[in-house]
């Protein structure tokens, strides 16, 4: 039945084209011929070759573009039917997602499906450590990848790896003081700097981008063992969280430490708004997070969950949680702020807050369950559509609700808090890419206030 409908469908559409311009069929040798020798046509005065096809020149009009017997250049995006889309040719992009364990990288692309569905294929394993056998890979700590090297860069404890997009190629590595660096980084807005922990010490490093040639380090003496870092969009202000109490704030350009800001507990992660105005941290021994204001360097408001919710699991000696020593391991904000979202490693639920009043409010009927530990580290996607947990859960943001699950080539659910969402060219040239942390973007919130004012005018 397939077949007939579409021989159907072909035979009409010959038969309009007959109609509309009197086409005159053209033999391949003839057509082949035509595009050798222009002169040669077998076409009228007021004709056009098309698809070996002699077109009235008022079709060619009508139909408002040059016409070629040229074909386009096919693409692929992983569909049921390679190299077609539901509206003929494939788009020349390809949406991918990087995850990095310890050795290697496991990546999948993005497949849309009809009504904005999308699925996850595992593609292959970039394997970027040659570490032998006999020994344990080092310990993955961070990712980020760069549009302008087209480069992603992974950090272990003991090497910064820079990788080749379009050929997954190692092309440098580097062990910064006798390999005791790296922890998680960040790229510059210009793509030509990276600015990266430096695991568990007091000081960051400023590398460069495309050859890892070491620009310097920013100390950061009131904030010893930093573990987390982010950095503002404008890439001139960076803030390094200890394995204590007190974050460092410095400027880029100088390699200086401008303020400290003291939080209550230990300072796990943690995100910035928009206009880098406030920080929202995790901290130990805290269902919750706390907000400081940059400006003055102090603590403005402090968010708990109910406490029966998790206090009294928390303080039993015979429970134990993913968490890494506190009962959550990440904080996650939607582009435009609206919302905050906390993964409960109690509980294996995100709590979402809502952020659209003076202070975030615990939303239940939004907050969702996971499939299990862990439940740390939480990417939005480009498009803001979709939220990757470190579990290998697929959120969509709109609904709530788990939509996939990512899984690798042995059908394993993924376990990384280091997963970044792609966007690659034609060319396989990186376009856009997503953060480690999940920040507020300025577009977005302004987008979002604009749309507010106007449904209330």
């Amino acid at each position: 039945m397939r077949k007939i409908s579409l021989g159907t469908v072909s035979l009409i559409a010959l038969a309009a084209m007959t109609t509309a311009g009197s086409a005159q069929v053209v033999s391949p040798e003839t057509a082949a011929e035509r595009l050798k020798n222009p002169l040669s046509s077998p076409c009228g005065p007021n004709e056009r070759l098309m698809v070996q096809r002699c077109v009235s020149a008022d079709l060619v009009e009508k139909l408002g573009k040059p016409l070629t017997t040229e074909r386009p250049k096919a693409q692929t995006n992983g569909d049921a039917r390679p190299g077609r889309a539901a509206g003929g040719f494939m788009a020349a992009t390809k949406r991918m997602i990087y995850s990095a364990v310890p050795g290697s990288i496991v990546t999948y692309e993005v497949i849309n499906r009809p009504k904005g569905e999308q699925t996850y294929k595992f593609e292959k394993r970039i394997v970027f450590e040659d570490t032998p056998a006999s020994e344990r890979s080092e310990l993955v700590s961070g990712m980020m990848a760069n549009p302008v090297t087209n480069m992603v860069y992974v950090s272990t404890r003991g090497t910064l790896y820079a990788i080749d997009l379009a050929t997954d190629k190692v092309v440098w590595k580097n062990r910064y003081d006798n390999g005791q660096c790296c922890e998680r980084g960040a790229v510059t807005p210009d793509g030509k700097t990276l600015v990266v922990g430096s695991n568990v010490r007091d000081f960051h490093y400023v590398i460069d981008a495309k050859t890892g040639a070491l620009k310097g380090k920013i100390p950061m003496p009131a904030s010893p063992g930093i573990h987390n870092m982010n950095l503002c969009p404008d890439g001139k202000i960076d803030f390094g969280a200890p394995n204590g109490y007190t974050m460092s704030v410095a400027d880029v350009p100088t390699m200086k430490v401008t303020k400290t800001i003291t939080f209550t507990d230990h300072v796990r992660v943690f995100v910035i708004n928009h206009d880098c105005s406030r920080i929202y941290a995790n901290e130990n021994n805290l269902l919750g997070f706390e907000i400081a204001d940059v400006k003055t360097g102090k603590i403005i408001k402090r968010i708990e969950a109910p406490g029966e919710m998790w206090k009294a699991k928390w303080a039993d000696p015979n429970l134990s949680f993913f968490g890494h020593g506190a009962p959550q391991h990440g904080i996650a904000m939607l582009a435009d702020e609206s919302e905050i979202w906390l993964p409960d490693a109690i509980n294996d639920q995100v709590l979402v807050y809502d952020n659209t009043g003076e202070w975030p409010v615990l939303d239940m009927k939004k907050s969702f369950k996971t499939n299990g530990e862990p439940n740390g580290w939480i990417v939005f996607g480009l498009d803001g559509k979709k939220a990757f947990m470190a579990s290998g859960d697929v959120v969509d943001v709109k609904t709530h609700k788990i939509v996939a699950q990512l899984k690798d080539e042995y059908g394993r659910y993924m376990d990384s808090e280091k997963t970044l969402e792609m966007l690659f060219d034609d060319n396989g040239h990186l376009k856009k890419t997503t953060l480690q942390f999940s920040n507020g973007d300025a577009q977005a919130v302004a987008a979002r206030l604009a749309s507010q004012k106007s449904a209330s005018n």
